[in-house]
């Protein structure tokens, strides 16, 4: 009896053992399981991505290295190489954690590819000029803003920001923080390379940053972003602190709606605030994404906490950053406020000259001007301004989006070049990557109670818009102010002709008395001034008046051919542009001396 009981015992225990499931494996096991899984398709496709992007540019930094530095072009060679073999890695390997070794590789080369760019060109542009001169003035104490310094713009690869005014900007227009962390390096290093290596080291930073940071599938597409499309990488070198301000950027997005979860702020809540301070210390552009940021904050906190708790959080927030920003701008305000706000306000109200690839392209390029290139501006103020109110009313559609949204305003702005909606690309990507839409689905929302429907809501959407749009159609369709009757004097320099001075007739057609500036535009770009030799400095409303403008230098080259030479003439207030163009001289045609050639 014993004997069969222990039998039956003895089976009943290894039927219990066979039908139990397996205990889970420990947490170790289970990350060696997931890692020797195959990778995700998308992990591949970004891998590979990343791989073929590398490509870009690379020929020519080769090709420049050859002719000047043999030992950087065999270090772009061994390059290609990598290339090569993680192209066929990233489709033949079979688990996640070797693909993440691939990824690793990637983002060495693409490294490696950007430091050797760096190294072929690094004297930088007007923005690494600035920065550096700003960087000196710091060491020795002196002051840095409201301080002309006309002769950083007569090196060739400096350009210059001229002004509706007729004149340009030759001081320093950023806050100061770039220029800080240069001016160590430039004790060492006296020139432009000392700003472009703060900035190059800043996107190197800010890519080895967000890296790190994504999900593994995602990472590569970091690498991509930030280093293989190379336009990034580009405006590193050429000193640009809007990097400086994406680099501090990238740990505030990334996760963001997790800031002050629980309602308390804690280290990283507090980090993420000091790094939103810090950019915004450091270039303008972070200006535009904070109140976005900020609604997004208070709206997903609110829905967790309710408004008073959520109110606390934002304002603690809010209140880190600003002590960040104010501490490191407290020096250059002290020592002379009224030069430092209006240093760092410049871009906003320096009324450059049109440029850009925006809706003011239609009254620079493709119409005779306009009257009204204020507009423009309302436009792009009306614009944000309706964003921000759009994200507060319906963040849990358009919160995935914020760090899109501030840079669409740009387009309508009179200065809309493709740097202000690309340099922050990198902030896109970590919102795609580690922001999903179900992180906003129990965010706040205002109560809308008639307004139940989607087509109401897309209406209220576009009514939000539509004063923006409407400006913008103001300043596109608004007629030129002057109207613009040329007579050129045409010359030849060697195998080139062209004008040597250009007598016109100015009619004011506007009830404003405008004071006209003349410049020459071949394609986008707008000469320096031309010089007035007779004519009336302001021409009153509704009349006219003769002028003899000559160009810089003399002579300016009109050639024959599909790319016309145009004259316009701006004015500040109102900003207005005229545009006519100027006649190739015909073949045979006579060329008369001029006492300024």
């Amino acid at each position: 009896m014993a004997d069969t009981d222990r039998v039956g015992t003895s089976v009943g225990l290894r039927r219990r053992t066979a039908t139990q499931p397996a205990p889970p494996p420990t947490a170790p096991a289970a990350a060696q399981a997931s890692a020797d899984t195959a990778p995700q398709q998308l992990h591949r496709g970004m891998t590979l991505l990343a791989t073929i992007s590398l490509f870009i540019g690379t020929r020519d930094a080769w090709t420049a290295a050859m002719g000047s530095r043999p030992a950087v072009a065999a270090v772009i060679s061994l390059c290609y190489a990598s290339i090569l073999i993680c192209g066929a890695l990233s489709l033949l390997i079979r688990t996640q954690r070797v693909l993440a070794r691939v990824d690793a590789v990637v983002l060495i080369t693409a490294l490696a590819l950007a430091a050797c760019g760096y190294l072929l060109h690094h004297a930088g542009a007007d923005e690494a000029a600035l920065t550096a001169q700003a960087a000196d003035q710091i060491r020795h104490g002196h002051p840095v803003y409201g301080q002309p310094w006309p002769w950083l713009f007569n090196l060739p690869h400096v350009g210059i920001t001229k002004t509706m005014s007729g004149g340009a900007d030759y001081v320093y227009g950023y806050p100061p923080l770039t220029a800080v962390l240069a001016a160590p390096m430039h004790a060492v290093i006296p020139t432009t390379a000392a700003a472009t290596m703060v900035t190059t080291g800043a996107l190197f930073a800010a890519t080895v940053l967000l890296w790190f940071l994504l999900p593994a599938p995602w990472r590569s597409a970091a690498t991509a972003v930030c280093l293989g499309f190379g336009f990034l990488p580009h405006y590193a070198a050429y000193g640009y602190p809007a990097i400086t301000a994406l680099a501090l950027l990238i740990p505030v997005v990334v996760r963001w709606p997790q800031t002050g979860q629980g309602g308390v702020l804690g280290s990283r809540g507090t980090l993420r605030a000091i790094c939103l301070g810090a950019a915004c210390a450091a270039q303008q552009l972070a200006w535009f994404f904070t109140p976005f940021l900020l609604i997004g904050l208070y709206a997903i906190r609110r829905g967790e906490l309710g408004p008073r708790r959520a109110l606390a959080l934002t304002a603690r927030y809010t209140a880190t950053a600003a002590l960040t920003w104010s501490a490191v701008n407290a020096y250059f305000a002290a020592q002379d406020f009224s030069a430092w706000l209006d240093g760092i306000l410049l871009p906003l109200n320096q009324k450059a000259i049109l440029h850009g690839q925006g809706a003011m392209g239609i009254s620079y390029y493709f119409t005779a001007g306009s009257s009204h290139l204020d507009y423009y501006t309302y436009a792009s103020q009306l614009l944000l301004l309706g964003l921000l109110a759009a994200t507060l009313l319906f963040l849990r559609r358009l919160g995935p989006a914020i760090t899109v949204l501030p840079w669409i305003a740009f387009y309508l702005a009179p200065r809309s070049q493709d740097g202000y909606f690309l340099l922050m690309t990198p902030l896109w990507l970590a919102a795609a990557a580690t922001v999903p839409a179900a992180a906003l689905a129990t965010a706040w929302q205002p109560r809308l109670p008639r307004l139940n429907s989607r087509r109401a809501k897309a209406a209220l959407a576009a009514g939000l818009l539509a004063p923006a749009f409407a400006c913008a159609a103001v300043a596109a369709s608004s007629p030129p102010p002057l109207q613009l009757t040329l007579t050129p004097r045409y010359a030849t320099h060697g195998s080139q002709a062209g004008v040597t001075a250009i007598t016109l007739r100015a009619v004011n057609t506007t009830g404003s008395p405008l004071t006209p500036h003349f410049a020459s535009r071949k394609g986008h770009g707008a000469s320096n001034w031309w010089t007035i030799q007779s004519g009336p400095t302001t021409l009153a409303p509704h009349t006219s008046a003769n002028y003899i403008i000559k160009p810089p230098g003399g002579f300016r080259p009109v050639p024959a051919g599909h790319s016309p030479t145009y004259l316009i003439a701006v004015t500040a207030t109102p900003m207005t542009i005229t545009t006519a163009p100027i006649a190739a001289p015909a073949t045979g045609a006579p060329a008369f001396a001029d006492g300024g050639d």
